[in-house]
Order: structure tokens, then sequence, then C-alpha cells
């Protein structure tokens, strides 16, 4: 059984990478040759699904629907640009103002709010928006696994390693991954005034967007502070973090419903979530629940033990780099799905904390989507806006960008994370 598992979990792998459209349906097909193979008996189904990052997901993406309508970021963007003297920086301060919405809400969803702004500066001044659009997209990617609402990945850590808000900033006395993700932003500021150095052109602010509702802003502020709030309870439910996200969302839909005495607002809202996303998980928690029921998910762990050896440090490297490498071809939704049990396992058979692990697993796998136009979701959605503005970005056009920006933003983190929780 150990062989049809395998088997079967590489070729979803591999028709995930051929095929990214339908990564939906290879994961909830390998899940069901799983169920049709007696790996995951029928009645354990419920225990091996995670709920709260379902609920948490699904949620968020209701509200940040409604912050876009709001208009709110591109009041926001607006208010960047009066700061900015030339393109050079206003590349650099719609990238950290990129990087900086990421950490709160869905990587893709920033790409969405910022990256049509910058169009709109570029066909203003004439220019080739391909770089400020790639540098926005990187730079979301970048600071998605600040925080735990910031990145579909950082929410699974955050449930599998019972980590609440807090925890990605401060945990067990030490700093924890929030920094090390700012600082490698930080790093990337003189990588972009270096790869942007000729762009010293002047620009001038256009009239402010208004904003049509403040409701959703003050609602996404409420659930960040409610999941704050909830982090210092003591024993919570398992599934808190996700009824939060989803409480708000549905009060949120209703107040809009009150509001315009009609249902088509709220029918829209929910037509935008990612059904496509929610389905991927819900597939792969199936099928990493038969890999851990047939012994796969400990015999990984052995191998990597085997590899690294009692060697701390050189676990360590493997698993950053090593991330970053597979992320850059692999989509990091599954892949971090499979390491976190193999991890468990690792540190378990060490006798140590995993979260020196933990968080090399989520910072290298995060960041290293950025070498590639492929490596993650939110960089395929600004490759295909440049696209329909008539604009091709091939591998080399997006790795001039996103090597170093990867690279920098790495190796700040790698050192800090070792320095800090060694």
């Amino acid at each position: 059984m150990k062989i049809f598992a395998l088997v079967v979990f590489l070729l979803m792998y591999v028709l995930m990478v051929a095929w990214p459209k339908y990564r939906p349906l290879w994961s909830l097909g390998a899940a069901a040759l799983f169920l049709l193979a007696g790996l995951l008996p029928l009645d354990g189904l419920a225990s091996v699904i995670n709920w709260n990052v379902l609920m948490m997901i699904a949620g968020t993406m209701i509200l940040v629907h409604a912050f876009i309508e709001s208009q709110m970021p591109n009041l926001l963007a607006d208010l960047l640009l009066e700061k900015s003297k030339n393109v050079l920086w206003v590349t650099i301060l719609m990238s950290l103002f990129s990087g900086a919405i990421s950490a709160l809400i869905d990587n893709v969803a920033t790409v969405l709010i910022v990256a049509p702004v910058g169009l709109a500066i570029c066909r203003k001044l004439g220019r080739n928006p391909v770089p400020m659009i790639l540098s926005i997209s990187v730079s979301s990617n970048l600071q998605g696994a600040a925080t735990l609402v910031g990145d579909t990945t950082s929410i699974m850590l955050g449930d599998y390693a019972g980590m609440n808000f807090m925890s990605f900033f401060w945990m067990e006395g030490r700093p924890g991954i929030f920094f090390a993700v700012e600082l490698g932003a930080l790093a990337t500021v003189p990588v972009m005034m270096l790869l942007f150095r000729g762009d010293r052109e002047p620009v001038r602010a256009g009239e402010r967007a208004a904003v049509t509702d403040y409701l959703p802003t003050g609602m996404l502020l409420l659930m960040v502070a409610a999941l704050i709030a909830a982090s210092f309870l003591p024993e919570a439910p398992a599934i808190l973090n996700g009824a939060i996200c989803c409480v708000l969302a549905l009060a949120s839909l209703l107040l809009r419903v009150m509001r315009e005495r009609s249902l088509s607002g709220a029918k829209d809202t929910l037509r935008h979530l990612d059904f496509e996303t929610l389905g991927l998980l819900l597939g792969l928690f199936l099928v990493i629940g038969g890999l851990r029921q047939v012994g796969l998910i400990d015999d990984m762990a052995q191998g990597l033990v085997r590899f690294g050896g009692q060697d701390l440090f050189l676990l360590y490297t493997i698993i950053v780099w090593g991330s970053v490498l597979i992320s850059a071809f692999v989509d990091n939704i599954p892949y971090v799905a499979a390491m976190l049990p193999v991890l468990r396992s690792v540190t378990a058979t060490l006798g140590m904390e995993p979260y020196l692990l933990y968080f090399g697993l989520l910072s290298g796998a995060t960041l290293g989507g950025n070498i590639t136009p492929i490596g993650a979701s939110a960089n395929i959605t600004a490759v295909g806006l440049l696209r329909r503005e008539g604009h091709a970005v091939s591998f080399r056009d997006f790795m001039r960008i996103g090597v170093p920006y990867t690279l920098t933003a790495v190796l700040v983190g790698y050192l800090f994370l070792w320095l800090v929780w060694a």
C-alpha cells in the first residue's frame, strides 16, 4: 500500500505542475483514489480535514473582496504616490505597500489590488509596466509569511503547530518569524534601488480615489484585533480562529443586505469565493492523512534524519534552501502540507523543538516561489495582467527581478532565524 500511496501522491504532484489550472481536481482525485483503496477510513474523514484552516480562508476571502470593492486600497496607493519623487520611488513604495497589505490578506488579492494602480501610473508616464508590476508581485510574496493570516501556508503552519496570531511576532521569549520576514523585505530596498536606478523620471499625483464604504476596512481591522485577542485565551477551541473569520464575514454580508435591501451584493461577494483553493486544500488534507495512515510520513522523516544526521545546522540549511528550490517550480501549498508532519517527526526523533525548522520551511517555501513566474499564484496573476495589457513576460524577464529579491530576503531571514532560534 505504501508504493501505491507514493505513486498516487507523486502523480498528483506531476499533474499539478503540468496542468496547474486543474489543481483542485488533481488533489480531490488523489483523495478519491485513497478512499477507494481503503487508505482512508470513512469514519475518520472528519478528523483528517482541517476545518479551522478552511474556515479562516473562506471568511478572510469574503472580507477581502469587500475591502477591494470599497476602493480603500486605491486611496492608500494614492497617498503613497503623493510621497514619491520619481518613478524609482514609486516602484519602491508601491512594492513595500504591496508587501504590507499581503501581510494581512491573500497575495493574489494583493496583486489584484495594487497592480492596476501600477499599470495606470505606467500608462500615464508612457513606461513599460513589466518591471513595476513584477516588483509589486514579488514583494507581495515576500511578506505573506509575516502573520498568521498573510498566506495560506501561514494559516496551515499556525494551526498545525498550535500557534496563534501573536506567535508570529513573539514566541517563547524570542522574536517570531515576522521579524525575519520584515528584515528580509527591508533588505530588498537596496536591490530595488540597484535594479531600477535609471528610473528617475519625476511623477505627479492625481486626484485621490474616493472610498465608497468604510465598513470592510473596519471589519478587517476587527478581524485582526479579534485574532490577537483570541491568541491570549487559554485552551481555546480548535476552530476558534476559523469561527472568528466566518462570523465576521457573515456579519459583513448581513449588514450589506440590510443597507442595500437586496441580496445581489452579497451574492456577488459569495461568487468571488476562491472555491478552487478551498477544494485544493480539502483534497490535500485527505491525501496527507492517507500518507500518514500508511506510514510514509514517518519514512520521509527517517530519511531526512539519516541525510542530515544529528547536525541541526545542516538540517535547517537543507529545509530552507531545499524549500526555495522546490517552491520555485511547485506550488508551496501541497509542499508545506506534506512537509509539516515530516518535520514534526524529524524533531521528535531528535528530541528537539520544531519551531526553527517550521520557520525555515515557511520562509523558504514562501519566498522560493519568487524565482520563477510559475512558482506562486500571485506571480501567475501578475503575468496574466501584463499579458492582457499586451506585455509578454519571459522567464528571463521575471528572474531578473525575482532571483535577487529572493536570494536577498531568504539569506537575511535564514541568518536571523538561526541566530535567534538555534
